[in-house]
């Protein structure tokens, strides 16, 4: 009995290595059976390499156009329960590069994140009477932590290029728009300003927390132009200068800590 059982422990052995070497030298587009119903409609397609390291030539969106392409690296650590993952996703209206980590405690860390993207790519989601954002916008995150898809900590900013507000009544043009935005303890604090040559001053703060969040900024036209002048005006009561003082604020904003003199 004794020596039949190890007959089978030695083919369990067996089997139990060929599918560990199997996992190892996972071709990537085997893969796709499983992953494929994780993409929310999303095709991949020519898709090379392994699992780990691999490539798909075209990533499809669900009604049939192609959105770019797309190369990965996973760590095989993730086979003992520590993801570590690096995407790079190149397309026309959209690029993005980072790493990302699954640690405990349901937490998620990003690093060395940058995003492109052609902000007209989100006509079909923005409807505001104030209009659909046009122009590039640029993000980089040095690092993020986040706890159920919420920044902990984070250190991030972002340059609206060539920032123009599309409305019925033309194109209302921003000119240059950054923002740097720090968050410590769950608190999300925000800082927008132009680069001091464009159409439009701005200047402003934004605090956000899970609980509520406050706005408190100053947008002033540099120059005579009407259709910036109008839209301003749908924004708050211009005063003498043209200048349009926004505050708003949203849940427990009082919780919040006091925004930082201008």
């Amino acid at each position: 009995r004794l020596k039949y059982l190890r007959k089978h422990l030695r083919g369990l052995g067996v089997v139990l290595l060929a599918a560990a070497l199997l996992l190892w030298f996972l071709p990537a587009r085997w893969a796709m059976l499983w992953l494929e119903p994780q993409l929310h409609g999303l095709r991949l397609q020519q898709v090379q390499g392994l699992l780990w390291d691999g490539r798909a030539g075209q990533v499809v969106a669900t009604d049939g156009h192609v959105l770019g392409q797309v190369q990965w690296h996973i760590s095989r650590r993730a086979l003992l329960g520590e993801l570590q993952l690096h995407l790079d996703f190149d397309g026309p209206q959209l690029a993005f590069s980072g790493g990302v980590q699954r640690l405990p405690d349901n937490q998620v860390a990003w690093r060395e994140v940058s995003l492109r993207a052609d902000l007209a790519a989100l006509d079909p989601y923005v409807k505001s009477p104030l209009g659909q954002p046009r122009g590039e916008l640029l993000v980089t995150i040095d690092h993020a932590l986040l706890q159920g898809g919420w920044p902990l900590q984070l250190q991030a900013q972002a340059h609206w290029r060539h920032a123009v507000m599309h409305t019925h009544g033309g194109d209302v043009a921003l000119g240059e728009l950054q923002w740097q935005a720090l968050a410590h303890g769950g608190v999300i604090q925000a800082q927008v300003h132009d680069d001091g040559n464009g159409p439009l001053h701005a200047n402003g703060q934004l605090q956000l927390s899970p609980l509520g969040w406050r706005l408190d900024a100053t947008l002033r036209p540099r120059q005579t132009d009407p259709a910036l002048r109008r839209w301003l005006a749908g924004l708050g009561q211009p005063a003498a200068d043209g200048s349009v003082h926004i505050q708003r604020s949203g849940g427990l904003a009082g919780t919040l800590p006091a925004a930082p003199s201008k």
